[in-house]
């Protein structure tokens, strides 16, 4: 069925044979919205996902961000809502975050025919990086997640309020790298350690961000797009778990807080040649002529992937000058106020950071909208201009240069009219994504909200 060849039964009995007590199984999967979804197995139904896939209804794939159907592209009804199966990703079946004895595997979905289905994330991803094996050149990618820790009773009453410390009383405060936060939430970062070291999953440097409650581990560049990735799945899951064990809720929300930085992701990205030479680094600061091209190539579709980099109603809040989100398609040398920074250090190290996500965004489609930028920009020979120096904020925009959308309608409809993406990420998917978003944004528009009341109850 997997026409990345037979199920790998031997990675399953590797497993058993390390974990013979193992009672349950969670099969996860991620759908357009990001959102981790999928089913709990007893053991003994385990091998099937190994053998057959294990089928999902085609519905999961056009749900939205809370969960319901959208069916206004079409798909759903018009197949019957047919199964779809979820066939392993490779190296994904690890030891779960959560109840001793629960394994997690992830999976991409599958046609009963065995072709990829076309609206799966995972499978999205695989064919542009496809692409760059066309060009014998391989990405080296990682995501870098921003989070914030909340109270969680807070977050159940659908608050966002700073946790106490978890070795003093005290409730954060905003405190940038500051050591002493590291050491009083030093019970959840052990966690986090042996959680993911359990997984597999290492994890690299911690620190406090820029807001109340708000950190950052870092994680492995990967010269496996997939892979990264996946691990970027698997971290999310991993936080969220050890944040509840510990009386908190972890959020990758874009903006918790008012008056607070956002939820960054950021994605890393450099090429290898087939003999494994980095083609972005040379000894200037700017990196080489092929690094401009693909920057060029990411600055020209970044207009039309907004809706994928920022894809909700909250996305947008992150957005404001001064905050460390871009609100430009610029480039610049080491820094930090564009959307694509160049790093430095010695040119096999030399490699782009794409700041434009919020930490909402679903990694593999903002990873597949990156890497088709890229691609684009190598195989046309974009000229992406010079790079900003200083304070990208204020630079104004060259005559006719393009900018990025303001708000969550233009995004999509910008999505809609575009001619590139589609050639990359596929039409259906581009119709279908477009599709579910703008039915998010109906009803997320259609409800007063709080805000609503205090401006225009009594104004109006």
């Amino acid at each position: 069925m997997n026409d990345k060849g037979p199920p790998r039964i031997d990675e399953l009995r590797t497993f058993e044979a390390a974990h013979p007590r193992f009672t349950d199984c969670d099969v996860l999967w991620t759908n357009l919205s990001g959102t981790l979804r999928g089913k709990r197995l007893r053991w003994h139904e385990v091998e099937s996902v190994f053998t057959g896939g294990r089928p999902f209804p085609g519905s999961m794939l056009v749900a939205d961000v809370i969960g319901e159907d959208c069916d206004v592209g079409g798909f759903l009804w018009a197949g019957g809502d047919a199964d779809k199966y979820g066939q392993p990703i490779p190296g994904t079946l690890k030891v779960s975050p959560g109840a001793p004895g629960y394994a997690q595997v992830q999976v991409a979905m599958y046609e009963r025919d065995g072709h990829p289905v076309v609206l799966d994330p995972r499978n999205i991803l695989d064919a542009v990086v496809a692409r760059f094996a066309e060009l014998q050149l391989t990405p080296v990618v990682a995501c870098e997640l921003e989070f914030y820790l909340l109270d969680a009773e807070a977050a159940a009453a659908s608050r966002a309020e700073p946790p106490k410390m978890l070795t003093s009383a005290r409730r954060f405060q905003h405190q940038t790298y500051l050591v002493r936060d590291m050491q009083d939430m030093r019970p959840f970062f052990d966690d986090m350690y042996t959680t993911c070291g359990a997984q597999d999953l290492p994890l690299g440097c911690g620190l406090s961000e820029f807001g109340p409650g708000q950190f950052e581990l870092t994680l492995l560049h990967r010269a496996d797009a997939g892979r990264a990735v996946d691990e970027a799945i698997q971290f999310k899951h991993a936080a969220k778990t050890v944040a509840l064990r510990h009386g908190m809720e972890a959020t990758f929300m874009a903006k918790p807080y008012d008056g607070q930085p956002g939820n960054g992701m950021h994605l890393h990205m450099s090429l290898l040649d087939r003999d494994g030479v980095n083609i972005f680094g040379d000894e200037s600061d700017e990196g080489s002529p092929r690094l401009r091209h693909a920057i060029g190539g990411m600055a020209r579709l970044m207009p039309e992937s907004f809706a994928i980099f920022a894809p909700n109603a909250n996305s947008y809040r992150r957005f404001r000058a001064n905050s460390f989100a871009p609100t430009t398609p610029r480039w610049g040398v080491d820094n930090r106020t564009v959307s694509m920074r160049v790093t430095t250090g010695a040119p096999a190290t030399r490699h782009v950071e794409h700041r434009v996500s919020g930490s909402d965004a679903n990694p593999y489609l903002a990873v597949a909208a990156m890497l088709a930028g890229a691609h684009y920009g190598l195989v046309n020979a974009i000229d992406p201009g010079p790079p900003i120096v200083g304070d990208g904020y204020l630079a104004p925009l060259a005559a006719g240069a393009a900018r990025l959308p303001r708000h969550w309608y233009e995004a999509t409809d910008w999505m809609a009219a575009g001619e590139v993406l589609p050639t990359y990420l596929g039409k259906s998917f581009v119709e279908n994504y477009v599709a579910v978003k703008q039915h998010e944004q109906d009803r997320f528009y259609g409800e007063n909200s709080v805000r609503d009341y205090d401006w225009y109850l009594r104004n109006a």
